[in-house]
């Protein structure tokens, strides 16, 4: 029995050529691997899901609500108040310990001109919370639920 190992003494030429059967073999048994898994990784368990929402913001009786109608009128805890008493009467609660937090409630069609001076206004009178409250978005539900 004879080897060849080397190069024969006739072959000078190198071979340039690359020899594609293992890639198409890999390539084939991968195709198979996948077309195998991807029934069971697309089954799943049906589940009904919670549908969360948020919880309404319990107002503390020492928080004041500042509303701010369309056009621009100012009401603390539901009173009707001049935009001009309006910083005397913060004065007051940011002298309060501990101070209260301001939440403010406007109209989603009112100028952000009398926003911005509710939120200056209590800015000038030291109040260190100051939040805004909105409505939630309510989603309409998916059948079945």
């Amino acid at each position: 029995m004879s080897m060849n190992v080397g190069p024969s003494e006739g072959d000078d030429e190198v071979m340039s050529a690359i020899n594609t059967t293992p890639l198409v073999d890999v390539m084939l048994v991968l195709l198979i691997i996948f077309l195998i898994t991807i029934p069971v990784v697309t089954k799943s368990v049906e589940l009904k899901l919670p549908i969360v929402t948020n919880e309404a913001l319990i107002t503390k009786p020492e928080n004041i609500t500042l509303s701010i109608d369309s056009q621009g009128n100012a009401f603390w805890n539901g009173g009707y108040i001049k935009i001009e008493n309006l910083l005397d009467r913060v004065r007051e609660q940011a002298l309060l310990v501990p101070q209260p937090e301001i939440h403010v409630r406007a109209d989603k069609d009112v100028r952000y001109e009398f926003v911005g001076r509710v939120v200056a206004t209590c800015q000038r009178a030291g109040i260190l919370k100051v939040g805004f409250i909105t409505d939630p978005v309510m989603r309409e539900l998916p059948p079945g639920f």
